[in-house]
């Protein structure tokens, strides 16, 4: 019995030697990363689910290289240019699709229609929900605790990666603005319903840094009011619903509240907030600055600024797609991708990301 534990162990420090090896002595900045989020960074966890959010059909990934995967976009999404960024030799796994030792190196959670609560995006079908993405991560913890020998090693492999959250989108989209399926926007007001969110939100947080998560990279909500989608419904195809931006604007402040808080209060982690709101408006304000021409209209999608209707199997997109910000009604392009991605990782602006960049978040 007692050679059965030492063998054990010594596997789980070699792994652990080696995995350290790999990573300060390569371009990987941290041992691993996991993502939690909605349809902007699932990367396949939809595709064998009963569900209409789903991108697992040309022409989504028409320029990845391994074609269309799950992803919500033309190409790349913002964590995979961020993994990038970190030096991670290939992309993080769905926990779909990942086994053994490569959950080592981080595992992607995110479900596309998932929201902070349970329900949001349920008229789409299955999805996973926050709190069910925190539940896979917890199993994660546990393989990586058994094949590291012990669940001190674990925690201080662990404490070493990042962990980004990016939700809140669908609590509004497929949600909070969809009356005639949900109560929520009877029930509560704007700043009710943003107070609630951040709540079921800190909880998933707590649960995360009690399986050693430390170094958290929260991302806001982006400007929802002005997807292509929104753009359709507006009298000149080119207003952004004020009313969505404004009550997504009351869950970012809360966010970027609970930040400070949560660096008051645990002490021996840190958390950053990631302003996608700010960085859009960014480029709808400046749009050929970002090598953009057209901000209004999805690449590829049906009616009215190809936005009333997401991308179609085998549709033809666009073929300028680097001058598009948007690929179809909701989701970003490989190119607006990389522009959010790259901010977050090295802000360009004092509020891309506060305290702190992920640059300098790894470091720590």
């Amino acid at each position: 019995m007692a050679g059965e534990v030492a063998t054990k162990l010594f596997w789980g420090v070699a792994v652990v030697l080696f995995m350290s090896a790999l990573w300060c002595c390569s371009a990987q900045q941290v041992p691993c990363y996991f993502i939690f989020g909605d349809s902007l960074v699932d990367n396949g966890n939809n595709n064998q689910l009963s569900s209409l959010a789903r991108a697992d059909y040309l022409p989504y990934g028409i320029d990845f290289p391994r074609g269309p995967t799950g992803r919500f976009s033309n190409g790349k999404t913002t964590v995979d240019v961020i993994a990038e960024l970190l030096g991670f030799n290939g992309y993080i796994p769905a926990y779909s699709n990942t086994r053994g030792r490569d959950i080592l190196s981080g595992v992607n959670y995110a479900s596309a229609a998932a929201g902070i609560r349970d329900e949001t995006g349920q008229q789409l079908g299955d999805r996973i929900p926050f709190s069910g993405q925190v539940r896979n991560h917890q199993n994660i913890v546990q393989q990586i605790v058994d094949i590291l020998g012990d669940e001190n090693t674990a925690a201080d492999y662990l404490g070493r990666c990042i962990y980004s959250v990016g939700l809140g989108s669908n609590d509004y989209l497929n949600n909070y603005f969809m009356p005639q399926v949900y109560s929520t926007s009877r029930r509560f007001s704007p700043d009710q319903y943003a107070q609630i969110l951040i709540q079921q939100y800190t909880q998933q947080l707590s649960i995360m840094y009690d399986n050693g998560a430390r170094k958290f990279v929260l991302f806001g909500v982006g400007q929802i009011g002005c997807s292509p989608n929104a753009l359709a419904n507006s009298p000149d195809g080119r207003t952004c619903n004020q009313g969505y931006n404004s009550a997504n604007q009351m869950f970012n402040n809360r966010l970027k509240g609970l930040v400070n808080q949560l660096n008051r209060d645990q002490p021996d982690a840190r958390f950053i907030y990631v302003d996608s709101y700010g960085i859009f408006q960014d480029i709808i304000n400046s749009p050929s600055s970002f090598g953009f021409r057209v901000t209004n209209a999805g690449c590829c999608g049906i009616g009215r600024n190809n936005g009333q209707i997401t991308c179609l199997p085998f549709q033809t997109p666009c073929p300028n797609r680097r001058e598009y910000l948007f690929w179809d009604a909701f989701h970003p392009t490989e190119a607006g991708n990389t522009v959010i991605g790259r901010r977050a990782y090295s802000a360009q602006g004092p509020s891309d990301a506060y305290p702190i960049d992920i640059r300098r978040l790894v470091q720590l």
